[in-house]
């Protein structure tokens, strides 16, 4: 992978948790795509394009690397916010979370991943893992196939699985069967995007946009905006699977917003590539993804202390509510963004000068 390319998806990251992080503040960053879109597909996507065939034949060091990239951190993580979530409950007489459990702390991140609040976006994490394992295994199982038979076979996954979430009552185990099948269509994407497309096909071109346009415009029309009598419409939340009435847009939406962001970022990379924060967002995006809500709350707590109001108040309302959304949004989100960064960069620092876990 040439470092062009590699920064390129460096700088796609950046932007993918940029707007998860400004999804959850419920304002958009390209206004044809609403918050929750198509953000996650794109991680997924990422995923696929960083995925190497070498370990196909690797198996075990394969899922080694992963619960060392994903799953140990996830559990540092969330006897962290065990901690704090605990601490708060004393502080201001609510628990943000489900009761303390072994299976609320060992089996529950890897249903739903909502065992504590503050630290519920990192259900994503737990996902990732179990559909790269599937997805290495699938990819086993398919390498005596040709690529246009594997094409049919993931197209089919990604777009059963909103028929059957529909179809049969949504278990915890189901959830995360149908979650794996959406989410291997898009790391499938990503992986053939980076090793029969970049480099050898132009997408980019100005009728492709104007297709893109179109079709983005087709699909406004099912669009609700976070209308809770009409749903959500382009939007959709995997974690649950709600899709509302929904059956095929999600995935759509899914696949314009991945190649606008493709798009966006080769027709900015010469100016991008240039800021160094953008480069740091990138290489932080599992620090950012773990503790923007609860930088969020500390962000509230310091607000509501400046105007006199109890922190007891923040206990009314949901784990995503801000103080005056019409003047502080935008605060929130760059604050956010700049704490949650540089925690990471930090805790990046601190493993590097540390012995014991350097090797974590």
């Amino acid at each position: 992978m040439d470092k062009i390319f590699s920064d390129k998806i460096n700088i796609l990251k950046a932007l993918a948790i940029t707007l998860v992080v400004s999804g959850h503040l419920e304002f958009r960053m390209f206004d044809m795509f609403p918050p929750y879109s198509f953000q996650l597909a794109l991680f997924f996507f990422i995923s696929g394009m960083l995925f190497k065939d070498k370990y196909l034949d690797k198996v075990a060091e394969f899922i080694r690397r992963r619960i060392k990239s994903l799953l140990v951190l996830y559990f540092l993580y969330s006897a962290f916010y065990a901690v704090v979530t605990i601490v708060l409950a004393k502080l201001t007489g609510k628990f943000w979370g489900m009761e303390l459990s072994f299976k609320n702390f060992f089996i529950t991140p890897f249903l739903n991943g909502h065992q504590f609040d503050l630290s519920c976006p990192m259900w994503f994490v737990t996902q990732l893992f179990m559909t790269m394992i599937t997805f290495l295994f699938l990819q086993r199982q398919f390498r005596n196939l040709n690529e246009k038979t594997r094409a049919v076979i993931y197209t089919v996954m990604g777009f059963s699985a909103i028929p059957l979430s529909k179809m049969f009552p949504l278990t915890p185990l189901f959830l995360v069967v149908i979650r794996t099948m959406f989410s291997l269509f898009f790391v499938y994407l990503g992986h053939v995007y980076t090793t029969k497309i970049h480099g050898k096909y132009d997408i980019f071109t100005p009728k492709i946009l104007g297709a893109v346009i179109c079709l983005q415009a087709v699909l406004w029309h099912f669009n609700r905006d976070f209308d809770p009598v009409h749903g959500i419409g382009l939007s959709y939340v995997l974690v649950w699977a709600r899709f509302d009435s929904q059956i095929i847009v999600p995935v759509l939406t899914s696949i314009t917003g991945i190649w606008f962001s493709l798009f966006f970022i080769n027709v900015t990379y010469d100016y991008l590539k240039n800021i160094k924060f953008i480069k740091l967002v990138g290489e932080n995006t599992y620090h950012i993804m773990a503790n923007h809500l609860f930088v969020m709350y500390l962000i509230t707590a310091v607000i509501f202390k400046i105007n006199g109001i109890p922190i007891s108040e923040r206990n009314e309302h949901n784990i995503y509510w801000i103080f005056n959304p019409v003047q502080n949004t935008y605060l929130y989100f760059v604050l956010t963004m700049l704490i949650t960064t540089y925690i990471g960069a930090g805790l990046k620092w601190i493993k590097s000068k540390i012995p014991v876990i350097k090797e974590l």
